[in-house]
């Protein structure tokens, strides 16, 4: 039985998890469609639809999935994989394909991620096309979508605030993937390390402002940033004010990240509600962290205290408490004895709660109640 994976840019190199997920799939075989592809990452080009296929024709066509016509070859093309379901990630992007579930007839999961669910509608007026066209189809996304995926607890209850019908609406940790995220066994290294993207929300001001009070009692401790964006120059910037030891890597592959997850001593993503309400939806770096036994510092903010058990796997200050921060990293730099437990606890609880194949088997019997 095939299925279709929804994702109007085909795929963003942050978005393994849309990746992972489908791949790991048993009882479904996963094509992907969107408007275009985009650099990141790699996708079956037998299993890989677009509309936009290049030329100004492709423009076109991707112009007029924004007014709600998908083009009939692209049409013709899905029907004929016959899928039984049509799973889109993200709300804007179950709202953007409604036009094509609706010629195809097939039922619709999507998955709610974060921002999707959190950043306020006031802002999401003031966006970019897609997120204005989510709100003006949400009630009709709402009426005809056949199942809503929430990522964490948290998620959920802001989908049920926003008028998503409770009996449809279901907590469904992705999942990560503890064969490849597993203690790796190098020799620790004093490092406390940043993944993310430099956005408001990821938090890193906080963290390197925690790092200068960290450094003043231990200054051998590196702060290692993976990761990039808009704030990138200003929080160099910070940094080189505020610390000794500290480098800014840029975006690195998956199988960099890993290592560097392998041989720190620390993980901190500080996340933060941003001033546009977006918050982080659970937080798929911290399971990843914890799956390789490195305790994490955060804030308890949005989904974070499901992804990371306070005192068990890792240590949660209240958000945007930087100080909080900085005892918590110190505690986890200095006390051998409760980084050895959180370690081993860390790779215990993603494997029983969040292993991938796990997870994506709870999928597929949520896709087989409703073909």
């Amino acid at each position: 039985m095939n299925v279709l994976i929804y994702r109007d840019h085909l795929l963003p190199p942050s978005e393994t998890f849309v990746r992972g997920q489908a791949e790991t799939l048993q009882r479904f075989t996963p094509y992907y469609a969107g408007s275009r592809r985009v650099p990141g990452l790699d996708l079956p080009p037998e299993r890989t639809l677009v509309v936009n296929r290049g030329g100004a024709a492709g423009l076109a066509a991707e112009a007029a999935v924004r007014l709600g016509r998908f083009p009939p070859s692209f049409v013709r093309r899905v029907r004929g994989l016959d899928p039984v379901l049509i799973h889109a990630h993200f709300g804007l992007d179950g709202a953007l394909a409604l036009p094509l579930v609706r010629r195809l007839r097939k039922p619709l999961v999507v998955t709610f991620h974060g921002f999707d669910a959190t950043v306020a509608d006031e802002h999401a007026r003031r966006s970019y096309h897609k997120h204005r066209l989510y709100l003006r189809r949400r009630r009709e996304l709402q009426r005809e979508g056949q199942l809503f995926l929430a990522v964490s607890e948290f998620i959920r209850k802001r989908l049920l605030e926003q008028g998503y019908p409770e009996e449809r609406v279901v907590v469904h940790y992705t999942g990560i993937d503890t064969r490849e995220f597993a203690p790796s066994g190098e020799e620790r290294e004093p490092v406390v390390l940043f993944a993310g993207r430099l956005v408001e929300k990821k938090g890193c001001e906080y963290l390197i402002r925690a790092m200068a009070v960290v450094q003043r009692e231990l200054p051998e401790v590196e702060l290692t940033v993976i990761g990039d964006g808009p704030l990138r120059s200003s929080l160099e910037q910070l940094a080189a004010e505020k610390l000794g030891r500290r480098r800014f890597l840029g975006t690195q592959p998956p199988e960099a990240v890993r290592s560097w997850i392998g041989r720190s001593r620390v993980f901190s993503v500080p996340s933060v509600v941003a001033a546009d309400g977006d918050a982080e939806g659970f937080g798929m770096v911290f399971a990843e962290a914890q799956a390789m036994g490195t305790p994490v510092a955060s804030f308890a903010s949005g989904g974070i205290p499901e992804a990371v058990s306070h005192g068990r796997t890792g240590l949660l200050a209240r958000e945007r408490d930087w100080k909080g921060l900085a005892e918590h990293i110190l505690t986890l730099l200095q006390d051998d004895k409760l980084w050895r437990q959180m370690s081993g606890a860390g790779v215990e609880r993603v494997r029983s709660r969040f292993d991938l194949r796990r997870q994506t088997a709870l999928l597929e019997e949520l896709y087989g109640r409703i073909i």
